[in-house]
């Protein structure tokens, strides 16, 4: 049996998303920082539990292959413990990132299904356009400085963010100048232990597209003192900053922003360009923290997706827009849902700036989707979700279910909340068979994972796939095969129709069908009927090639 304090030469054998290397013995999971797989390695063990034990590098006797060059590691990553795949190269951060994803769907019980290799843009440094760095204070020499910087893993332990790889220059320039600001004119740190102290965070944003950069000074308290001067200094030094804002929270929380935002100086958002249109962000406003990754990710969505002319897109989770207007046409007839006031509107004057004629937007809850989309007369021909990281509840779940839509394209953040939720989209009707993982934070132990959730063959959801050119033909029929129907629609009213709402509009003009052609398959089965603009286009077609 292990023993505390005892000391081990092991081989580690598997890195987990934590960044720990994993070594067995006697048949027990040890768990060691700062080593990689390929490893061989003396530990000591400082930790023993029933089904694992926690180790720590006392000697590399072996380097590992795949380990980088030491110079290549940030000097604080074992302090800060966020980059945990700095000391693999990148091929194999992906190879296990994939991995992660196919444990996490077989754990869940999402299998049988295709873990696609992980996309990447190869970007693995300063693609970060947010952080919020934790302010406090240290001693030196008897005197108290501010410092800024990031919580140690586990910890409210703030580590210097004198320079981050994965930031922007610039941000790390602007944490400098904060923190010599607050010493100069006495501005205190906020101290959790005794809730006193103003300054609590610092955030900032930057357009990666637009370079334009937000900074937003989060206080317990209503104002910022000489904010005047801090205005006039910063925007001298950054010519970028184009927005100075405070966040006021006094709340007892970990929850780093609160619900108000006051302007400083400057605009109330900053600008980014992303997928070909421009979007307007607000300092509470989810938007992605990676630009070049969330293009890649959107346009993985959007391949998936294939909004076809016409269709609806119902966009929950919308944030300020990005994910629907970025799978949308200008005239797609388009719903986002969100619970953050502000996003609301930043996606409403988002979409009349980039001509989205079509697109409305709701503060609501998900639940509210049906009623919202009954409300505006639309039904939700596709849906795209891109939830927290806990992911769906059961209820929302069963409540798209009931919206009925051809397809569902899932966003996560955490694949074992997706693949829970893939198990509980198969109870309610829907399916995949692949999951895409997108590598959204380089160097972290965190992957984007997207898939496209299809309608089961089920009593309650029919799915009709009928060549009918294999069949024997009506007289009717003869004139015009289903497909070159479909294919005249297409071509000349730009909507694609299926063997389904032909069937109902040919017997809507008296044109016989086979038997129980067009009849679902039972008799409690919900069967979809054609939309009027198909129905217009397809007897348009039956007129074409003289059927009616």
């Amino acid at each position: 049996m292990l023993q505390k304090n005892q000391t081990y030469t092991v081989n580690i054998t598997d890195l987990n998303n934590l960044g720990f290397g994993v070594a067995k013995i006697d048949g027990i999971s040890v768990f060691v920082a700062d080593t990689v797989t390929g490893d061989e390695a003396e530990i000591k063990i400082i930790k023993t539990a029933k089904t694992y034990a926690v180790g720590i590098l006392l000697q590399l006797i072996t380097p590992s292959p795949i380990r980088c060059d030491e110079a290549e590691v940030c000097p604080v990553t074992r302090r800060c413990g966020g980059c945990v795949y700095q000391r693999v190269s990148y091929d194999k951060e992906l190879e296990l990132k994939k991995q992660y994803v196919t444990y996490a769907m077989k754990k869940a019980g999402a299998f049988p299904i295709h873990v696609n290799d992980v996309l990447s843009t190869g970007q693995v440094s300063g693609y970060r356009n947010k952080a919020q760095y934790p302010v406090g204070h240290e001693t030196v020499d008897g005197k108290e400085h501010t410092v800024i910087g990031f919580y140690a893993a586990k910890s409210h332990t703030i580590i210097p963010a004198d320079r981050c790889s994965l930031q922007p220059e610039s941000f790390s320039d602007i944490v400098a100048f904060t923190a010599d600001f607050c010493d100069r004119y006495n501005i205190s740190a906020y101290d959790e232990k005794t809730e006193t102290g103003l300054l609590r965070h610092l955030y900032l944003r930057m357009g990666a597209a637009t370079g334009q950069i937000m900074v937003c000074l989060v206080l317990n308290g209503e104002s910022l003192p000489h904010a005047a001067a801090f205005c006039e200094e910063l925007t001298a030094r950054f010519p970028a900053v184009v927005s100075i804002q405070i966040n006021i929270n006094k709340k007892a929380t970990n929850v780093i922003l609160g619900e108000v935002c006051r302007v400083l100086w400057g605009t109330s958002y900053i600008e980014d360009n992303l997928c070909g249109r421009t979007f307007r962000i607000s300092p509470l406003s989810f938007y992605q923290v990676n630009h070049d990754g969330a293009e890649l990710l959107y346009n993985t969505a959007k391949d998936l997706l294939q909004l076809q002319p016409g269709e609806s897109l119902l966009d929950l989770y919308c944030g300020i827009g990005t994910i629907g207007m970025s799978l949308a046409d200008d005239d797609t007839p388009l719903v986002g849902i969100e619970i953050v006031p502000q996003a609301i509107e930043n996606a409403k004057e988002n979409a009349a700036r980039n001509g989205m004629t079509n697109a409305q937007f709701f503060c609501g809850d998900a639940s509210d989707a049906g009623k919202i989309l009954s409300d505006c007369g639309i039904r939700a021909d596709a849906v795209v979700v891109d939830p927290p990281r806990k992911g769906l509840t059961s209820e929302v779940i069963a409540y798209l279910a009931e919206l009925n839509p051809s397809r569902i394209v899932y966003i996560s953040c955490d694949a074992d909340t997706l693949a829970r939720d893939i198990v509980r989209f198969r109870e309610a009707g829907y399916d995949t068979d692949t999951v895409q993982p997108v590598d959204m934070f380089s160097r972290t132990g965190h992957v984007e994972t997207v898939c496209l959730l299809s309608k089961l063959n089920a009593k309650q959801h029919i799915e009709i796939n009928l060549d009918m050119d294999e069949l024997d033909l009506t007289d009717a029929e003869k004139k015009a095969t289903y497909q070159e129907i479909k294919d005249y629609v297409l071509e000349h009213g730009g909507l694609k129709v299926s063997s389904l709402y032909i069937a109902q509009v040919k017997q809507q003009c008296g044109i016989i069908e086979r038997e129980n052609y067009n009849k679902p398959k039972s008799e409690d089965a919900k069967q979809p009927q054609c939309p009027p603009d198909k129905e217009k286009a397809i007897k348009e077609a039956l007129q074409h090639f003289g059927m009616i």
